[in-house]
């Protein structure tokens, strides 16, 4: 059986001041998303709903990667994000997941994290 591709792990934390943040050391978390899950990497975006947020994830879905993106509610990550995947030529529904981590400690984002990439087929510990 053939190794399932990995996926991209962004994370956006709304300028870092938003309060829902306030429970989770994001660094940490981050690094144990990126150490310990089957991603093919992790990494912090300051404001994906920001213009270069928009170029930056037009940038990034011009390689086709599958792409777990937490951050706010899923349904404003839908609206903000549905153009950069069409332009893509991704699909929202199929080549993206969308977490709400906010107001969570790390502990309970990473569990969320993990049930997501297990109901994607993805073996985590």
């Amino acid at each position: 059986m053939a190794e399932q591709p990995k996926l991209g792990f962004i994370m956006c934390v709304c300028t870092g001041k938003c309060p829902g943040f306030a429970a989770m050391d994001i660094w940490d978390f981050i690094n144990q998303v990126r150490v310990e899950l089957p991603v093919e990497y992790a990494f912090i975006h300051p404001q994906l709903c920001e213009e270069d947020g928009d170029r930056f994830l037009a940038d990034f879905l011009k390689s086709h990667r599958k792409v777990i993106i937490a951050a706010c509610a899923p349904n404003m990550q839908k609206k903000m994000f549905k153009q950069a995947f069409a332009d893509a030529g991704m699909s929202l529904e199929t080549d993206a997941v969308m977490l709400d981590i906010r107001d969570m400690t790390n502990e309970q984002a990473i569990e969320k994290v993990k049930n997501a990439l297990t109901q994607l087929g993805y073996e985590v510990d």
